[in-house]
C-alpha cells in the first residue's frame, strides 16, 4: 500500500502548526471560516493533528472515510485546513466503532450519531461527522465509501479517503465558493 497520501498529510499537519505556532486563539470557530482560507484561519488549525484520530479509527475498524480538505491534501492540494470531515455509512455497527475511536482519541463529549452531520472535538483535532443521509446536491455520496481508497501511514495504520473523482464530484456538489475552487485545484491535479 502506498504512503505517498499519508506523508503528504503528516506534510501538511507540520505546516498548519508551524503556521499557526504564534497565533493566539481568536475564538473563532469552524462555523465563522470565511470562503477564502477556509476553516485555516479560525482556532481549529491551532494545534491541529488528526492524526491520533485517524488511528483511533484504523484501531477501532471504523469504516470511516477522510473527506474535505484533508482528503484533498492527501491528493495533493497545498491549501491547508483546520477542521478534519469524515463520511460514514450511519449504521450502528459502524456508529459502535466511530465512537470507539473518538473515545481513544480523548473526546470527552460524544455526539448522538442520530444526524446526518453532527460535529466532535477530540484534542488536535475538530470536524463534521457526516453520512450519505446528508443532502450532497444531486449526488449520492453513498459510493464513496465503497470507492475509498487507502494509505498507510509510516507509524503503521491505514486511512481511507475519499477517491479523487468523489471528492471533485462533492466539492462540485456543494457549491460553495472555497469547494468551486478546491474542486479546480483538485482537477489540474489529475494525473
Amino acid at each position: 500500500m502506498n504512503e505517498t497520501a499519508a506523508l503528504l498529510l503528516r506534510q501538511a499537519v507540520r505546516r498548519t502548526q508551524e503556521g499557526t505556532r504564534d497565533r493566539a486563539a481568536t475564538g473563532r470557530g469552524p462555523e465563522d471560516a470565511d470562503d477564502v482560507a477556509g476553516t485555516y484561519s479560525t482556532d481549529g488549525a491551532l494545534g491541529f493533528d488528526p492524526l491520533p484520530l485517524l488511528r483511533a479509527l484504523h484501531e477501532a475498524g471504523s469504516h470511516a472515510v477522510v473527506i474535505g480538505q484533508v482528503a484533498g491534501i492527501m491528493h495533493g492540494s497545498t491549501e491547508l485546513t483546520g477542521d478534519l470531515d469524515l463520511l460514514w455509512d450511519g449504521s450502528p455497527e459502524e456508529g459502535r466503532a466511530v465512537h470507539e475511536a473518538l473515545r481513544a482519541a480523548g473526546c470527552t463529549a460524544l455526539p448522538a450519531l442520530d444526524q446526518p452531520q453532527v460535529a466532535y472535538r477530540v484534542p488536535g483535532v475538530s470536524g463534521d461527522l457526516c453520512t450519505p443521509a446528508l443532502p450532497w446536491g444531486d449526488m449520492d455520496v453513498t459510493a464513496c465509501l465503497a470507492g475509498a481508497v487507502s494509505t498507510r501511514d509510516p507509524a503503521g495504520f491505514d486511512i481511507r479517503y475519499v477517491d479523487l473523482d468523489d471528492l471533485i464530484r462533492m466539492r462540485r456538489a456543494l457549491g460553495r465558493p472555497k469547494d468551486l475552487r478546491r474542486a479546480t485545484e483538485l482537477d489540474a491535479l489529475r494525473p
